[in-house]
């Protein structure tokens, strides 16, 4: 527990941050229209209600305020960029970006549903009360001047006792918005779940973009002002205090008290959103704009296991290791962007990425490469973004773990190590790097092959051996592939790599690696980097907490999660 304090504190403040405003402004809006002398009328009809209904409306508007800012990838990478001076803690936190997008989305469904609750029951009072004739004084306040409604007098917005809620619900514009804003947030959350989100992107970048109608219908909700207050004028005639129980002299000439007179509440949602939705536009608009500029394709490669290849070349583009781009190829879907990390080193001339055909996109797009006859595709590159592989060359000792494809990020940080190393970089801070490659198929390591291979023999050449020490990982075999390898590990090369580290077959027996790579840097400072599947990320964050000493002086494990 102390190691996870020790890492995560400012983590923890920023969570505890957040979820004190949310309670906050949920126990002040409560109590304001729980007490306040403005709404004792209205109190009259609906209750506890209304306070539950505009608490909860109070935090939706200021989670739908929050919502978007961590989907503005180049602010958080113009952040991350001036901020690359900052203490290592502080930078983490923009890796969370969509964590937090993800738990500000709960705590508006969570809020979403309190206030539709508490509304199904105001309008059932609202129902109730107008048509009752006991003569109460709800009931006298349901049936002021509806015929003078536009004078502002009425405070129960069901103009009769023969009109429905579903009428009201339907004919009036907070009603209609509120069943259109929630049917948009069921849509987006329920095509946000993981199983979805994998299998089916399509859907789920489709449904997502609904949060524009969302965040219009959020907009005007308020306007109409059902839930109405006593104006001040009228308070200052008649207080509800001094009035409420002579209600059935209200407008006789020997009494002192007038009839109240009711205002409906100002729109508020807009207010919240607006400035993160002005954001969010320039951020998109910035985006459309560099999509647009021309991509050239320099070269095309099939890899084995279904990976493709894209060389590219683009006016302006520059690029830091681990980044990631969206692609768009047009004459696949226009709309469609799927995010893809960047392969090359920014010391290279181009730019790249390795695609596995995992999906209708992704099978659609290698099918149009595979084409030899018919002209390449089109596309469209947007970014590059920045992710937490950026501060790799800021630890002392750097522990990558790839898993199939999520090697990606780190055949960037390889490439660019082998050039830093070639060109004797002086203000390479990294004095030891660990790789580990899981991967299920043995076709899989032929991706990177050539580059494990070049960076033996630069180590070799520069008498750097142990700057790299890597480790491939086959977790599918079958009884051929073990004799082979078996028959062949006497070899000076891998039987089947033809790399001089052998390849283990099985998983990573982490504890273990974790104890050694302790051992081995006991006052160092070692940045654990994943690219990987959910389970994997649990078992190595777990390790990190394990083995990092409470001794800030003695070794130091931060574990750092892909995630875009």
């Amino acid at each position: 527990m102390g190691n996870w304090v020790v890492n995560h504190w400012l983590s923890v403040l920023v969570l505890a941050t957040w979820l004190g405003l949310n309670v906050f402004l949920f126990v002040h809006a409560f109590l304001s229209y729980d007490k306040a002398d403005k709404y004792y009328y209205t109190r009259e009809i609906l209750g506890s209600a209304l306070a539950w209904a505009r608490a909860s409306a109070r935090c939706l508007n200021f989670n739908s305020m929050l919502i978007l800012l961590p989907m503005c990838r180049n602010l958080l990478s113009f952040l991350r960029g001036t901020c690359s001076f900052c203490r290592r803690t502080l930078r983490k936190q923009l890796d969370h970006n969509l964590t937090f997008h993800k738990l500000v989305a709960y705590m508006i469904c969570l809020h979403t549903a309190i206030h539709i609750v508490a509304h199904l029951f105001n309008f059932e009072r609202y129902s109730r009360c107008r048509q009752a004739t006991d003569g109460s004084l709800a009931s006298v306040l349901s049936s002021l001047a509806h015929q003078e409604k536009e004078g502002g007098s009425w405070l129960n917005p069901i103009q009769s006792p023969n009109t429905t809620v579903i009428y009201v619900t339907f004919t009036s514009i907070p009603g209609l918005t509120g069943v259109i804003i929630t049917i948009a947030l069921v849509l987006m959350v329920t095509s946000s779940m993981e199983f979805i989100r994998r299998s089916y992107f399509e859907v789920f970048w489709y449904t997502h973009h609904i949060f524009i109608i969302y965040f219009i219908g959020l907009g005007i909700h308020g306007i109409g002002g059902i839930v109405r207050g006593q104006t001040e004028e009228s308070m200052e005639e008649s207080h509800p205090y001094t009035c409420a129980e002579s209600f059935e002299k209200w407008g006789d000439h020997n009494s002192h008290c007038k009839r109240p007179q009711f205002e409906g509440l100002p729109a508020e949602s807009w207010k919240w959103i607006l400035a993160p939705a002005v954001l969010y536009m320039f951020e998109r608009i910035l985006r459309f704009y560099r999509s647009q500029q021309q991509v050239v394709i320099t070269k095309v490669i099939m890899h084995p296991s279904k990976v493709l290849e894209l060389q590219m070349n683009k006016r302006g583009f520059s690029m830091e290791v681990g980044q990631y781009i969206f692609v768009n190829c047009p004459s696949i879907s226009y709309l469609e962007w799927h995010p893809f990390t960047l392969t090359s080193a920014p010391e290279e001339d181009f730019f790249s990425i390795h695609i596995r055909a995992a999906g209708d996109w992704t099978e659609s797009l290698t099918k149009a490469f595979e084409q030899q006859h018919s002209p390449v595709p089109r596309i469209r590159v947007d970014g590059p973004f920045g992710t937490v592989s950026e501060d790799v060359f800021q630890y002392e000792v750097a522990v990558l773990v790839g898993a199939g494809i999520g090697v990606t990020p780190f055949a960037s940080i390889l490439k660019s190590i082998w050039y830093k190393l070639r060109h004797a970089d002086h203000n390479l801070k990294t004095q030891m790097i660990y790789f580990y490659w899981i991967c299920r198929e043995i076709g899989a390591f032929a991706w990177f092959n050539d580059l494990l291979a070049s960076l033996e023999q630069e180590m070799e050449d520069l008498g750097k051996v142990g700057f790299l020490n890597y480790r491939l990982f086959l977790t599918g075999w079958d009884s051929n592939i073990a004799g082979h390898a078996a028959v062949n590990f006497d070899k000076a090369t891998d039987a089947l790599t033809g790399l001089k580290h052998k390849t283990f077959f099985g998983r990573p027996m982490w504890d273990h690696e974790f104890c050694t790579i302790a051992t081995a840097h006991p006052k160092s400072v070692v940045g654990v980097f994943l690219c990987g599947p959910p389970a994997l990320a649990k078992s190595l964050r777990k390790c990190c907490h394990q083995y990092s000493s409470l001794d800030p002086r003695k070794v130091q494990f931060y574990f750092n999660n892909e995630n875009f």
